[in-house]
């Protein structure tokens, strides 16, 4: 029996490695059935600002659960700006987002999602950053009319990673192979079970740089930034909120309160007027820092301590800051 256990060990190790950018099972999830209510975390005076949590791992797909299943970041941020588009009172909406990015097409929904809510409604946009607004993060909060960073707001990684982990080493020791046939010589491109050629290098190098060209253009169209500055963000670095106050990537730096504050000058609302969220629960001395129903990124857990460290990256092309994934 024993001299199986390093073929169910790669085989295991294998399960991880379906497309996508992160972990998508989940043994425990937050209810999610009930329907979003609003519930006023701020403010007195008739108006309305919407608070919306963007949080965590930007994906499309739900954590999978064994009970149910938590809607993904997307659907989320899609169910908030629909509340606050049909209530007529909401004249702004405020976007906290704590998050290192995620897959490319959640980053780019979340983008185009924000984008149509101002076309639609012309409400104005403000978004308030607090400890990582990276890559995918940044992306989506381009639309934005105004983008406040907390003072110690890590930001920017503009740009586009490929994640691909690779087992052929590891079934080489172990004595495992796998055989592929293929109508095409590039069908298994990316595979996991052998090493990468030189020609698909090249090849997963053209389709990173034509998504971080999007990214690139997008930027430039909403941030307006100097030919050098814009050479400095394509280095895909991080930056602190001075930093990218002087490059160009932020507005301004505060908190939250400063962000409700631009969001009430650009709409003509009240110095006091009320700041709602959207929960499925009602929290006893509820206030703007709750993010119960802003959607979780996946975190394992064994007895309750994080266990992220245990899985492997899962492939797939993604708008995301790697050094910030774990927190």
């Amino acid at each position: 029996m024993h001299k199986r256990l390093p073929f169910i060990s790669a085989l295991l190790l294998a399960l991880f490695l379906l497309p996508g950018c992160a972990p998508k099972i989940k043994i425990f999830a937050s209810p999610a059935t009930e329907p979003l209510k609003e519930y006023v975390v701020d403010g007195t005076d008739k108006g309305k600002i919407a608070l919306i949590h963007l949080r965590g791992f930007l994906s499309t797909e739900p954590a999978q659960g064994m009970l149910r299943s938590q809607p993904s970041a997307v659907q989320e941020m899609v169910n908030n700006l629909k509340l606050a588009e049909a209530d007529d009172e909401v004249g702004a909406v405020v976007v906290a987002i704590d998050s290192p990015g995620g897959t490319a097409t959640a980053s780019d929904v979340l983008y185009h999602e924000l984008t149509d809510f101002k076309k639609r409604t012309g409400k104005p946009v403000v978004v308030a950053m607090f400890d990582v607004a990276a890559s995918g993060g940044y992306y989506a909060a381009l639309p934005a009319d105004w983008i406040v960073a907390h003072p110690t707001t890590i930001t920017g990684s503009v740009g586009v990673v490929f994640m691909r982990p690779k087992l052929n080493g590891l079934m080489d020791k172990v004595g495992v192979g796998v055989e592929v046939s293929k109508s095409g010589r590039d069908k298994d491109m990316g595979s996991p079970f052998r090493p990468t050629t030189e020609e698909e290098k090249a090849l997963f190098q053209g389709i990173i740089d034509d998504m971080a060209a999007r990214f690139y253009s997008l930027v430039q169209a909403h941030r307006h930034l100097t030919p050098a500055n814009l050479e400095t963000v394509k280095t895909a670095r991080v930056f602190t909120a001075n930093q990218a106050l002087t490059i160009g990537l932020v507005d301004q730096i505060g908190y939250v309160q400063d962000a409700f504050a631009k969001a009430r000058s650009l709409a003509g609302l009240a110095p006091d007027c009320t700041v709602v969220t959207y929960r499925r629960d009602l929290y006893p001395d509820d206030n703007p820092y709750n993010t119960m129903d802003a959607a979780e990124p996946f975190k394992p857990s064994l007895l309750g301590v994080d266990a992220s460290f245990i899985l492997p990256p899962r492939a797939g092309f993604c708008y995301v800051w790697e050094g910030g994934v774990t927190r």
